[in-house]
């Protein structure tokens, strides 16, 4: 499929993706909301037991990147024979690196965690929810697959519906689960990650379903014999590992943010995990509009319109800052009544948090306004092929990050408000970087 790169198309492929890049937030989210009630360790616990596992989840989707900038350069060549191949070689790296990343979860976690958290039951508490939470490292690595494939050909629809299901699945086992309802056992934060594992797999099933009845991606040969081709998986490991490298990165900022924060105790812990979730929510469309914009330059690249990547690339950033808006201004209005309402299911949850937490809520404005530009910008540039040069811009960016965070934290003592304000600096210096490097035109000399 040849896209123009309109603003009708750009949303009707954004917004399906939005929802469906969106479900590893969305699980989180979920086992956070549910988790509230539990109290300050059990809430501490998975914002850092959370983030960690994004990290994992970002390897895994960072490497189907590739896979997806691949498949949207033969959409736009027309060159569809080739979908298939590519599509093969997507699934068959996953699911090697699938085993990879469960055996670190399972046994390089303990290790991990000790060194990054001074909170015993902290501590305690992340390994048991990412012990059953591991399970679903498998459907989930070849799920992203599944997603690449129907983001690079633009047909994205039916990740919205899946996602959907997903999240109606995990919100209904976690309530169970967590709180023994329905017969089911009382597990706490483990029930969290046993439910967010078999929603995981409720979907990945739906969608295999899904895909043996579509009759379009019958002419991909997707399941004609698999064909173990290392020149594909080395091309899209090639394009992928910077991806990859800057998910790491990114999340293990954040990461080592949550370390940070867990030094001044697991009240600050608790209510950075619920900036967290606001963030989290807040920042839904940014990640699909980034999607979005990895197809749309690879696909003009393909039909080489490359003198639409710029207008593109503007165009989808001031969509995403437009839709951004739309859903943070009701938050951030009246955040302690509509966090209150979200939160407060739980007769025991203490609801102090959440108003201790406002004045944190406010600098989210600036934060979000600066990840629209500074966030579609990089993804353009990665849907360039230029992974590399994005890879040297973001380790720039993540050491004035950590450099500030920690200064911040630690020698000045200015506490979270402060602390959080280190996301507009990251993101305002990524978007200088990227939107220069673009000008330059340096990456029409790139081949994928």
């Amino acid at each position: 499929m040849k896209l123009t790169g309109s603003n009708k198309q750009i949303l009707a492929l954004a917004i399906p993706i939005m929802i469906g890049s969106a479900a590893q937030q969305i699980i989180t989210l979920s086992d956070s909301v549910f988790l509230f009630p539990k109290g300050e360790d059990d809430f501490a616990a998975i914002g850092f037991a959370g983030v960690f596992y994004l990290i994992i989840a970002a390897i895994g989707y960072g490497f189907s990147k590739g896979g997806q900038i691949m498949i949207a350069r033969r959409a736009g060549e027309d060159n569809e024979e080739h979908i298939g191949p590519n599509f093969q070689a997507m699934v068959i790296f996953e699911l090697i690196l699938a085993i990879l990343m469960f055996l670190f979860i399972r046994y390089g976690c303990p290790y991990l965690f000790k060194i990054a958290l001074e909170s015993e039951i902290v501590y305690e508490k992340s390994l048991e929810y990412l012990w059953y939470r591991s399970w679903g490292l498998f459907v989930s690595y070849v799920g992203m697959s599944f997603i690449a494939l129907y983001t690079g050909v633009a047909r994205t629809a039916f990740i919205m519906v899946d996602t959907i299901i997903l999240g109606v699945s995990n919100i209904i086992l976690n309530y169970g689960l967590i709180n023994g309802v329905w017969g089911l056992p009382e597990m706490g934060i483990a029930g969290a990650g046993l439910a967010s594992t078999i929603s995981e797999v409720i979907a990945f099933i739906v969608f295999i379903i899904y895909v043996l009845l579509d009759k379009e991606s019958k002419k991909y040969k997707l399941f004609s014999r698999f064909k173990l081709d290392f020149e594909l998986i080395k091309t899209q490991f090639t394009i992928a590992f910077p991806i990859v490298v800057q998910s790491v990165l990114g999340l293990g900022s954040w990461f080592i943010f949550f370390a940070i924060i867990d030094n001044l105790g697991e009240r600050e812990l608790a209510k950075a995990n619920l900036v967290r979730v606001v963030y989290m929510i807040l920042s839904i469309p940014v990640w699909g509009f980034c999607s979005a914009i990895n197809t749309l330059t690879s696909n003009c690249i393909g039909q080489k319109k490359l003198d639409m990547v710029l207008p593109i690339t503007l165009r989808t950033s001031i969509l995403t800052l437009a839709v951004t808006y739309l859903l943070m201004i009701p938050i951030l209005l009246f955040p302690e009544y509509l966090l209150t309402f979200i939160f407060r299911y739980g007769n025991d949850a203490d609801l102090t948090i959440i108003s201790e937490s406002i004045p944190i809520l406010y600098v989210l404005w600036g934060v979000l306004t600066t990840f629209a530009f500074g966030a579609v910008y990089f993804n353009a540039l990665s849907g360039t092929g230029a992974t590399l040069q994005g890879l040297k811009i973001q380790i720039v960016c993540i050491v004035l990050y950590l450099v500030y965070t920690y200064s911040i934290v630690n020698f000045f003592s200015k506490g979270q408000v402060w602390a959080w304000a280190g996301e507009m600096l990251y993101w305002l210096i990524m978007f200088i970087a990227t939107f220069w490097y673009l000008r330059t035109f340096k990456w029409k000399k790139i081949n994928v």
